[in-house]
């Protein structure tokens, strides 16, 4: 992996490389990147999926390295994080919070009278705030960069109290205390920095704002690659719901004249008739009564913000951030009400939101292509890149394509197409290769996968009893010592109440019962503990050892098949000549259940099984497709065969 990496850097060649779990990935690309960087003047950026991987990174795994480097070259290249700015601490909101909106945020004067002898959650949000304003001076005193990892105890809403959005930031130059910014501050030491390791979300904002998020770099190193497509259409998708436009008004409403203020508020009223009136699904009609809607918030978010434009913006924050806010509103019903066809709109639903406009991109793989392969030297790396044994769907995502690679390695013809929608224009060509690197780890006497072929195929009604019963069975046999991956909270929490009820000796805990990082935890300290769990189990959890000896995963874990988003990627695929459903819907099942096969074998002397208990991925035609992209485990369709392999497992047999 290292000499792989080493090329990629001194060629120019885009890489794409595949480095089983317990490969040492960090290490792989460290290693490489810090000698050239020993060696020559030029910035490589090292692109994470979270801010845990973020932090593991710089406090840990580059520490180390350099260490190493230092001894061998003489030389120790400097690194810097950077994060996004809404990860800082704002000394204009932490020294005038009476500034900011009141609708949300909590003022300098009202935080005495929020801390009460009682318990009360605006008492305990009090306390919280006052400690994150103290520990952001002290920060500011010491010179510090007061990013949120190195925070106090605190919740989201308390965190909100102390930083700022990026629309509304007033920038250096205009805010009172720019020069002691924290975001500024993390900056300056990138920009000085040689290894810059920064996260997903904000190389997708590089990518989109002109390169002006991140220093300039030569190379981009993006770990935990899988999840890459994902983050970048998050990064570039927005929402707009009645609530969020009647907050923005009432805030800019002291700024600008009544009958202004109440056109902007009485559009948010226009666009919740709107959205109680049109079906959940993608918006295409540009007649209907949503898109006038979003155009009535756009023309009154426009007056709005020409209103408040001009005067002394050093002398009114406050008034510029109103007026950034409204500004948000306005970007986004515009885009809304445009109905580009590069852009994905529809109605969504919850119970904590109510009804909701979203838009996202149709594709990135165009975004990517242009503003991140057409800018710097790439490596991608992941234990997930080969996706029904081939990396074809995963380059095609981010805009490379077969014909562009240049390694000798040719693939088998997929029934994935490399085409990724209308995005993909034509330009140069983008060289690249791929390898896979394998793993140390020998999947075929490490683990079984159990492919039931005599369950019935999932439904709509709920979990079937015979799949609830070879749930409490396999459980039973393996003693415990269970991670359950289940397709929805519903399907997870039958799953406990039933194993609980025909397993009263065991112990198994359902995501909900407490925060997922307590259950966590005594999953890993209670060997024989079990935890059932949704989405955020499948890639988030690292317990290698007996603790789980057996990983069930209830169903192929395909997108819902009405999700707009989804829907219109696979008519887009299949207009373009594709095949929608396995370029769509089979390549985000294929991911997640590699992922999630991957929780079992975590080191080399880990065993046990994946138990799938969905039919189709031994019966149907696509399922070869899905079980190229899990880890080779040697494979069976017979329970008994499975059973007695779990009670050897925990000393039953």
């Amino acid at each position: 992996m290292a000499d792989a990496v080493d090329d990629a850097l001194a060629t120019g060649r885009h890489l794409l490389i595949q480095a089983g779990t317990g490969t040492g990935k960090s290490l792989g690309y460290l290693a490489p990147t810090l000698v050239r960087l020993a060696r020559s003047r030029e910035r490589i950026v090292i692109a994470t999926a979270t801010l845990a991987l973020q932090s593991q990174l710089a406090d840990n795994d580059i520490p180390a390295a350099l260490d190493a480097v230092q001894k061998v070259t003489g030389r120790r290249p400097k690194h810097a994080v950077l994060k996004g700015r809404t990860n800082y601490a704002c000394l204009l909101r932490v020294r005038d919070g009476s500034e900011t909106d009141q609708s949300t945020l909590i003022s300098a004067a009202d935080l005495a009278s929020t801390i009460t002898p009682k318990a009360s959650p605006e008492s305990a949000l009090g306390a919280e705030v006052l400690a994150l304003r103290e520990w952001a001076e002290e920060e500011a005193t010491s010179g510090g960069v007061a990013d949120r990892d190195g925070a106090p105890s605190h919740t989201d809403r308390g965190w909100q109290q102390v930083s700022i959005p990026v629309r509304e930031c007033l920038g250096a130059q205009r805010c009172p205390f720019g020069d002691e910014c924290f975001v500024e501050k993390s900056r300056e030491a990138a920009r000085s920095a040689d290894l810059v390791v920064t996260n997903h979300a904000l190389l997708a904002i590089n990518a989109m704002h002109g390169g002006t998020a991140l220093p300039e770099h030569s190379a981009v190193i993006i770990d935990e690659a899988h999840e890459l497509v994902a983050r970048v259409t998050g990064a570039a998708s927005a929402e707009l719901t009645p609530a969020q436009i009647e907050r923005v008004a009432r805030r800019a409403m002291v700024h600008l004249d009544d009958d202004v203020a109440l056109d902007l508020l009485e559009s948010a009223e226009t666009l919740r008739g709107a959205l109680e009136g049109a079906p959940l699904e993608r918006v295409e009609n540009a007649a209907s009564a949503f898109v006038e809607g979003c155009a009535t918030v756009r023309d009154a978010a426009r007056t709005a913000v020409s209103k408040m434009s001009g005067g002394d913006e050093k002398a009114d924050g406050e008034r510029r951030q109103a007026a950034a806010a409204v500004k948000e509103v306005f970007d986004v019903a515009e885009r809304m009400a445009a109905l580009h066809s590069t852009d994905v709109v529809w109605v969504s639903e919850s119970e904590r939101m109510g009804r909701a406009a979203r838009v996202a991109p149709l594709s990135v793989a165009g975004l990517m292509r242009s503003a991140v392969f057409g800018e710097a030297t790439i490596v991608l790396t992941s234990a997930t890149l080969k996706l029904g044994g081939e990396f074809t769907p995963m380059a095609a995502s981010v805009g490379l394509r077969a014909a562009e690679r240049d390694d000798s390695t040719a693939e088998p013809e997929s029934s994935v197409r490399d085409t990724d929608g209308p995005d993909t224009d034509e330009a140069a060509p983008v060289r690249w290769r791929a390898l896979d690197v394998g793993s140390p780890f020998d999947y075929g006497r490490q683990g079984i996968l159990y492919l039931t072929r005599s369950m019935p195929a999932p439904g709509r009604d709920g979990m079937p009893a015979e799949v609830l019963a070879e749930i409490a069975e396999l459980v039973w046999a393996a003693g415990g010592r269970t991670l359950g991956l289940f397709s929805s909270r519903r399907a997870a929490e039958a799953a406990a109440v039933h194993v609980r009820k025909q397993l009263p000796q065991q112990t198994v805990l359902c995501q909900g019962d407490a925060q997922l990082s307590e259950l966590t935890r005594r999953f890993v300290a209670e060997e024989q503990t079990s935890l059932f769990g949704t989405l955020s189990l499948w890639q988030g959890i690292d317990v290698p050892g007996a603790t789980c000896s057996l990983v069930i995963i209830d169903r192929v874990p395909f997108p819902r098949p009405d999700e707009p988003l989804t829907l219109a990627r696979q008519r887009a695929v299949a207009e373009a000549g594709g095949n929608g459903f396995m370029s769509v819907a089979a390549t985000h099942a294929a991911l997640l259940l590699a992922q999630g096969a991957g929780r079992l074998i975590r080191r080399t002397d880990d065993k046990g099984v994946v138990a799938v208990l969905d039919p189709r991925l031994a019966t149907a035609r696509y399922g070869s497709f899905l079980r190229a992209s899990m880890p080779p485990m040697w494979q069976t369709s017979d329970r008994e065969t499975v059973v007695q392999a779990l009670r050897r497992l925990s000393g039953q047999a």
